[in-house]
């Protein structure tokens, strides 16, 4: 598994990175790992995924597929969602700090090194202290990158937009009234960027009623999320990486863990399909809805630990009242758990 961990890290996020697992049967547990269609990597060099290499690029990346005879579970996987917001005054600020908390990698530039400084104290990862499109020149973009631009003026969002222009994206919101986004359409139609004139989100966000810059983020991050979680684009948690690799405090690198995978699900449940968790001895990292189904997959796993398995199972539960007690969402989930 940790080099299954280590291989997807070194997958470019400029392209749709596809994992495959075998869920069943003799060759369950095997992986692989396909960037832009191109097999790079695989568990066993001669086993069935390697054997079958020629049919892996036919797989949709939908979940719960057939291969030749074997069921195996794929996804479409990000490395990580990051975020470029232009400009560090009063908004930016709560939009970073909302980012940071769902998960997004922020890089924040500003041409005024005071803001970016309080850029960075809201927790943004990287900060660019330079004119706009001299910032933005040094980052990269990719289908997992947002461009967030609240700068102070149309000068300046127009010098973020032309450097916008030539990456690729997930998305463009601009802050600003239907005056200025009609300005900065225009603008677009006249130098022939049609396809950002399209993609461009102005005003910025979804329509809350939001007044203050706090309200304002939660517009922006509610709409990202939106367009994020319908890109069906699973992106394996920062803190479950890091934990695989051995850089999680309390968690040695050899010790055997339980990695948990939700891998259906039928009718209503707290998580989607994707969902992680890994187990431990001693500790969980993540969580794939909490309540009782999380109780019993750590129960499960446990169990599991405690009998030294290396083979990975699958655990079907019901998430329906049972003498008074369980869940009440009425639907069932599938866990693929694997040792390692």
């Amino acid at each position: 598994m940790n080099g299954f961990f280590n291989a997807l890290t070194k997958c470019g996020d400029d392209r749709e990175i596809l994992t495959v697992t075998v869920i069943s049967g003799a060759f369950a547990g095997e992986k692989a790992i396909l960037n832009g269609k191109a097999p790079v990597y695989f568990t066993a060099e001669d086993g069935f995924l390697k054997k079958h290499e020629a049919e892996l690029g036919t797989l949709s990346g939908g979940g719960r597929e057939q291969l030749c005879g074997m069921e195996v579970y794929t996804e479409v996987t990000g490395r990580r969602n990051k975020m470029v917001v232009c400009g560090c005054g009063h908004v930016a600020i709560p939009v970073i700090k909302l980012a940071k908390l769902t998960g997004f990698y922020v890089t924040a530039v500003d041409d005024r090194r005071e803001y970016t400084e309080k850029a960075k104290e809201a927790g943004a990862d990287r900060v660019i202290a330079k004119p706009f499109g001299e910032a933005l020149r040094t980052v990269d973009g990719d289908c997992s990158t947002y461009f967030v631009i609240v700068t102070r003026g149309h000068s300046r969002d127009m010098e973020c937009l032309l450097e916008i222009n030539g990456k690729s994206r997930a998305y463009v919101g601009m802050l600003g009234s239907k005056n200025r986004a009609l300005l900065a359409r225009e603008a677009l139609k006249e130098i022939g960027a049609a396809g950002l004139f399209e993609e461009l989100h102005s005003p910025i966000g979804l329509d809350i009623g939001s007044e203050t810059p706090e309200e304002i983020a939660v517009s922006i991050l509610a709409e990202i999320i939106r367009i994020k979680n319908r890109k069906k684009v699973r992106v394996i948690p920062e803190d479950i990486l890091k934990a695989v690799l051995g850089e999680t405090e309390g968690i040695a690198p050899n010790e055997k863990k339980i990695l948990a995978t939700i891998i259906s699900r039928r009718g209503s449940a707290p998580r989607d399909t994707g969902a992680r968790m890994l187990i431990t001895k001693d500790c969980t990292v993540n969580t794939i809805g909490g309540g009782l189904l999380e109780a019993r997959v750590i129960k499960k796993a446990g169990e599991m630990l405690s009998a030294g398995a290396d083979k990975p199972e699958l655990l079907s539960l019901e998430l329906t009242p049972h003498n008074g007690e369980g869940e009440v969402c009425g639907g069932t989930v599938e866990i693929l758990l694997e040792p390692f």
